[in-house]
């Protein structure tokens, strides 16, 4: 038994010098993208040229004991340079100002509007961890766990999720990879915001609309949803079928964090009656994977069930399962969830997964495009399976009991709180 015990304690010692040696290969906790074919960014004129050469990080490289202990995921693609287009704001779609600065506690962003009143955000591909390190990570030296855990998300992901959901008709905000150097109409955010690498996308509230749906009165958030539901009680209803297309299209991407704050919904008036139809935003964490001892160890079902890798299989749905599919989809008949798998699985062919690679840059299609692409199609094979089992857990989890997120200051009746068509 002494033998054993220590046998175990070499080991745990062993991991613990491993865990900070592969801890050791930086310092930093955030740096900007790195534009590799001009050497004076502050100096530089950018209105002379129309795209720049850029690396979305070199922060995650790495070598043989990080990679180990923390993964290789997605480094190769945030240090590979693509060719991104410069914009500037006075003249991008007819002219934008800046509203105010975004929230968010890894993303830099700033709210858009043009003159004609549809609104836009700038959302920062670069992430900036600190607000959520814990203190005694700090304490303890861990801060490049949380920090290098960023190149679990692919740099480039939320452009490739939007293009192919395009083919079953899901509204997405249609990001674009844009790069902003500075200009005076950032005007005080110049010094933080400029000369950055971007996602320009939609908003997902607005009073004009940019879809093309017709007689929308406006694009809303889900506590103005809720607020709305308050107001006109029964002549407010999400459109169901939407939401399962919606929530089933995350599983085949693997965008595992999929909570209320991330949805805005586009209202439809038809006489006086209103249709609520979900729009998916925020997808830094479409085709998340975690690899390394590390992240494998933190991605256990017991430990961060929601954390999930984006694999050929999903493991474990509970995990995957949020307040938000119980607060709007209880007690939804289990034919319907596997209608619009179905429909999934006839419109995301082939084809469709393979023309949709066109959206990113060759290079970064060649690190990671076939990768994605076979874990999409094996996803796609059990999605009926997949469909039935999230109906399971919805109902078996049952009402929510607390407020959604962004929902907190919100005084709902108890029936509203519980669930969106409670009575």
């Amino acid at each position: 038994m002494k033998k054993i015990g220590m046998f175990f304690i070499v080991l745990l010692v062993v991991f613990i010098l491993l865990v900070y040696w592969s801890l050791s290969s930086t310092d930093k906790v955030f740096e900007k993208a790195e534009i590799l074919n001009i050497d004076n960014i502050d100096t530089f004129n950018f209105k002379s040229i129309d795209s720049v050469v850029i690396s979305a990080s070199t922060l995650y490289k790495t070598n043989t004991v990080k990679t180990l202990m923390q993964g290789e995921q997605y480094r190769k693609a945030w240090e590979t340079p693509i060719k991104v287009p410069v914009v500037f704001l006075d003249s991008l779609k007819g002219g934008m100002e800046v509203i105010k600065k975004g929230g968010g506690k890894q993303t830099h962003s700033l709210k858009l509007q043009c003159e004609n009143g549809v609104k836009y955000t700038l959302r920062s591909i670069n992430k900036d961890p600190k607000a959520l390190i814990p203190d005694f990570a700090r304490t303890l030296g861990l801060e490049n766990i949380v920090v290098d855990g960023i190149s679990a998300q692919h740099p480039y992901g939320a452009v490739l999720a939007s293009e192919i959901a395009k083919s079953a008709n899901i509204l997405s905000t249609q990001p674009k990879i844009v790069f902003v150097p500075k200009q005076k109409v950032l005007k005080k955010y110049n010094k933080k915001f400029g000369n950055r690498l971007y996602l320009l996308e939609y908003e997902t509230d607005s009073h004009k609309n940019w879809t093309d749906y017709s007689s929308v009165t406006e694009i809303v958030e889900t506590d103005d949803l809720q607020k709305l539901k308050l107001k006109k009680e029964n002549k407010v209803a999400i459109d169901k079928s939407a939401l399962i297309r919606v929530r089933l299209f995350d599983f085949l991407i693997g965008d595992w964090d999929r909570h209320a704050k991330q949805y805005g919904w586009v209202i439809k008036k038809v006489e006086n009656n209103y249709t609520a139809i979900p729009l998916a935003g925020d997808r830094d964490n479409a085709f998340f994977k975690t690899e390394g001892i590390i992240p494998s160890i933190l991605a256990n079902k017991h430990i961060v069930p929601e954390l999930q890798s984006f694999e050929k299989e999903i493991n474990f749905m509970p995990g995957l399962v949020y307040p938000f599919d119980r607060y709007f989809l209880l007690n939804t008949k289990e034919s319907l969830f596997i209608t619009e798998a179905k429909f999934l699985q006839n419109q995301i062919t082939d084809s469709v997964l393979n023309n949709a690679l066109k959206i990113w840059p060759k290079e970064i299609t060649a690190i990671d495009g076939n990768e994605m692409i076979e874990k999409i199609k094996a996803r796609r094979t059990n999605l009926v399976a997949y469909a039935k089992e999230l109906k399971k857990v919805i109902d078996e989890k049952g009402v929510v009991t607390e407020a959604l997120k962004g929902s907190e200051k919100l005084n709902l009746p108890e029936n509203l709180l519980h669930c969106f068509e409670c009575k």
